[in-house]
């Protein structure tokens, strides 16, 4: 499968990239280690492109899930390339090197893409001296890649290839037998898809081997014309956008019923500018430009893996039926070849009755005369060089068995010429000569039984084997239909999933339906607060050194109910040092507006640092009990069904919420299959959860202004940075995926008593209010959902289409279908959430879909909201774990 540029690519994407050049950097962002998105805009025209170090660079339609807390890397392009013009964007060379330059004159700025071997960004200032590199390393003796050194703009190289003697010097230079495409390859920068296009299109094809099937001599002419072919078709592509094409391979899904139409899916395998000779007979999709094709074939890359991951496993399930089928097969074979082998061999001694007699008589008068094995082999081999017709026949002595191999043919054979056609008619059939074992201590007659008595014994394990072949061909077929389907359910789920801005925080859903959400580390501690936190919102946190940030979404402005402040007090305390140590302690919480950046003395605290203002509201002690629980999301055809179902209860909605509460109507929701493939966020180290610090020394705790310092006591540069650029950040990105939810209105009702048929949570509901509105609705415990007086008809349609797994504190979960209890403890946290899911699994109330849903949460998921080592309860625990 293709996965970088080739010199081909670059060149097109270069040309079409043009139509960028005058738009400003509006802001630069990281995926991951190695790829970059730099956002840029032009009035009302927005644009985003994306570089990855060795790879590609293309602009980019799709949604890439961006890092949480900008890299270092892009922290020092925000800085230098912020609010500039893209100037220009070249190749350098014929090389596979992209230099884009930002701004004019001494603030100019260079970003160099090296799209080959490892690859490399490098950003340098307008005199090509390095600011920042993405991967520092030695070239050779002397050139050196690393800060404030000066990068080589002479090192792109050209193709070497130009004229005629230059190509024959190259020919004559290579061994005998090499590939012709190999010869070439290093001295073309054409890349590999262009070069086999043009040698296939003048009659050279993959086997053309110098001096063999390619002569120097005779071939030189039309290869050098095949090679300004290439030369004319790079030369075009400088000149107009060219259109993308992207090679698709054709594989099929394994069926275990030969009625059904096979069912047919296509993988993608090389992404070109060109359709190429070599890939003219394969599927293709095309598109109008070569940017759309990458950006479609690296965008879809995830899926495409999930589904051949997905093609594998079902394939690897039809060749265990098969290999079933096929043992069976062999074993009646086996039973058969064995009964007519037995039974040539009991006809042979019947119709050479005497003379197995006679050599059974001859070794047995041996053994009697007491001689030794040894003498009896060569009185044996004596008798037979005489020529003496019973010892002619002996092929084998096994005394130490008692047991002689006999050869023996069939005395009634068609060479009998004097035989009437009349006479041969009522001859019986003729058997074929074989060596048979013979029991000394038998007669000719019982050894004859005794294999009609295999014969009989093999036919009975044919009819018993025939029987139950049926019902065991049955159960493989239906435990392969059943693994077939639950791979496609899981990879459904798994290519459907969506992931929610509130989920690469630590959240959970009060009783009151309360969105909170709380700090992983002091940068998401530091995003919360600064993103997220409104003046209505509420701040909790627990009072003891190493707790993360709580947030109470708070949209309403009304007083927030004490259980859900109790709550995200709970969660303050566990997910703090008092965990690991067990201790019971007390958490406060204060308005939004209370919580600053800036200390009375105008400091600006370090990431993760926040000023508290005024009086803080302390909470009761909380136990540290933890619940695991599971949320189901429901597809977003069924959403409208549930509108208006939950709203946040604050306190002055909790008189009235009886009155609102109409009658209850059975539920009957089908649970569809999604969930989420994300590896990017997979927490494996138990450390990986760093704690906060609250700093009180020098303060009252009732009214006066509190500095909590959260992580390090000192931040580092690209920290400050950080927070530096995050204030200039929030006013000019509003279009990031983060702004989309600026407040969260959720509502749980749970109705008692009523017999449900199938199992589902009720809807918890997410609304945006802005242009961009998008819906989330989750299910949460086995309860049937409120239906107001407009719906009360019965629900027959509610699918499921992901799930997501709940740490909240465990009164939070009282309602839930599946939940344990989460105690501080030392079992591992990953081993603890996987023995929760089998429970959950072997429970007789979960539905298939709910299993399904349950076996594709990933591990890594499942373990990341916890807060380290832990001690599971749950009833029944025992006898899950016997």
């Amino acid at each position: 499968m293709k996965n970088r540029f080739s010199s081909y690519d670059i060149v097109c994407s270069t040309t079409e990239l043009q139509k960028l050049i005058g738009m400003r950097v509006n802001n630069v962002y990281d995926i991951d280690n190695k790829t970059y998105l730099i956002r840029l805009q032009r009035s009302e025209e927005k644009s985003v492109l994306l570089l990855e170090s060795g790879n590609r660079f293309h602009i980019t339609n799709f949604e890439w899930p961006k890092n949480v807390s900008p890299s270092g890397f892009s922290m020092k392009m925000r800085k230098h390339l912020k609010n500039k013009r893209l100037e220009s964007l070249t190749q350098m060379g014929t090389d596979r090197i992209v230099d884009l330059q930002f701004g004019t004159g001494e603030a100019a700025y260079h970003i160099i893409l090296e799209l080959y071997d490892r690859g490399n960004i490098v950003l340098t200032d307008h005199e090509m001296i390095i600011l920042n590199v993405l991967r520092p390393h030695t070239e050779g003796d002397k050139t050196k890649f690393a800060v404030r050194e000066i990068y080589p703009q002479n090192r792109a190289r050209e193709n070497t290839v130009s004229t005629l003697d230059n190509l024959r010097t190259i020919l004559e230079g290579a061994k005998v037998g090499d590939p012709l495409k190999k010869v070439l390859m290093p001295h073309l920068d054409y890349g590999p898809a262009l070069i086999e296009h043009v040698l296939l299109k003048h009659g050279f094809t993959n086997v053309s081997k110098i001096g063999k099937t390619f002569d120097i001599t005779n071939d030189i002419n039309e290869l050098f014309v095949a090679l300004q072919e290439a030369e004319v078709i790079m030369e075009n592509a400088k000149k107009e956008p060219s259109k993308g094409y992207i090679i698709q391979k054709k594989e099929e899904r394994p069926s275990t019923d030969p009625n059904v139409d096979k069912e047919y899916f296509y993988s993608n395998q090389e992404f070109h500018p060109f359709l190429f000779s070599q890939h003219s007979s394969q599927p293709f999709q095309e598109f109008d430009t070569f940017n759309l094709a990458v950006d479609e074939f690296y965008s879809t890359l995830e899926a495409q893996k999930i589904e051949l991951r997905a093609l594998h496993q079902e394939r690897e399930a039809m060749k265990k039926l098969e290999n079933i089928k096929k043992d069976h097969d062999t074993r009646l074979s086996a039973l058969e070849k064995a009964q007519e082998t037995d039974k040539q061999k009991a006809e042979l001694i019947t119709r050479n009755q005497q003379l197995v007699d006679d050599a059974i008589l001859a070794i047995q008068s041996a053994v009697a005369s007491q001689l030794s094995w040894t003498d009896i082999d060569t009185l044996v081999k004596d008798a037979i060089a005489r020529g003496d017709p019973v010892a002619t026949h002996i092929k084998q002595l096994k005394l130490e068995t008692n047991h002689i191999s006999l050869y023996l043919t069939d005395p009634y054979t068609d060479s009998d010429s004097e035989d009437s056609e009349s006479d041969s008619e009522n001859r019986k059939e003729t058997l074929p000569p074989a060596t048979v074992d013979i029991d000394l201590a038998l007669s000719a007659f019982a050894n004859a039984r005794r294999y009609y008595d295999l014969k009989r014994s093999a036919a009975k394990k044919q009819q018993k084997t025939i029987e139950s072949q049926g019902k065991a061909l049955k159960s493989a077929e239906k435990k392969t239909k059943q693994t077939l389907k639950e791979v496609q359910a899981i990879t459904n789920i798994n290519k459907a999933r969506k992931v929610y801005w509130f989920e690469k925080f630590f959240w959970f859903i009060s009783s009151e339906n309360y969105l909170i959400i709380a700090g992983r580390d002091q940068q998401q501690n530091e995003l919360i607060v600064k993103r997220y936190m409104k003046a209505n919102d509420i701040y909790v946190h627990a009072d003891i050194h190493g707790a993360s940030s709580i947030i109470i979404k708070n949209p309403s402005g009304l007083p927030v109910p004490p259980k859900t402040l109790n709550e995200a007090g709970t969660m303050a305390i566990c997910y703090s040092v008092a965990w690991e140590a067990k201790v019971v302690t007390n958490a406060y919480w204060v308005l939004g507006e209370q919580v600053s950046k800036t200390a009375p003395t105008g400091e600006y605290l370090t990431t993760g640092s926040f000023m508290i203002r005024g009086k803080k509201n302390f909470l009761p002690p909380s136990h540290l009990i933890l619940g695991l629980s599971f949320l189901f999301r429901l597809e977003d055809g069924y959403i409208d069904k549930h509108n208006g179902e939950r709203k946040v209860v604050a306190n002055d909605d909790a008189a009235s919420l009886a009155d609102s509460e109409m009658s209850r109507d059975e539920v009957e929701v089908e649970i569809l299959d999604e969930s989420d493939d994300n590896k990017d966020e997979a927490i494996d180290n138990p450390n990986e959860l760093q704690h906060t610090s609250v700093n009180d020394d020098d303060v009252n705790k009732d009214n006066a202004d509190c500095h909590i310092r959260e992580g390090t006591e000192e931040g580092n540069d690209d920290n400050e940075e950080l927070l530096k650029d995050k204030d200039n950040e929030e006013g000019s990105d509003s279009s990031d995926d983060d702004q989309k939810f600026p407040d969260t209105q959720i509502r749980i009702q749970h109705s008692e008593g009523t017999k449900i048929k199938v199992v589902a949570e009720p809807v918890v509901k997410f609304e945006n209010k802005d242009e961009n509105e998008e819906k989330i609705v989750y299910l949460g415990d086995n309860k049937p959902v409120v239906i107001k007086s407009k719906q009360k008809q019965k629900i027959k349609e509610g699918k499921a289409a992901s799930q997501k797994n709940v740490i909240a504190p465990y009164n939070a979960l009282n309602n839930y279908k599946f939940r344990v209890k989460l105690t501080p403890g030392t079992g591992r946290r990953g081993k603890a959430a996987r023995t929760a899911v089998s429970m959950f699994l072997r429970d007789r109330t979960t539905t298939q879909r709910e299993k399904d849903l349950l076996r594709a949460v990933k591990d890594e998921q499942l373990a990341r909201n916890l807060p380290g080592k832990v001690k599971l309860s749950a009833p029944r625990l025992q006898a899950l774990h016997k």
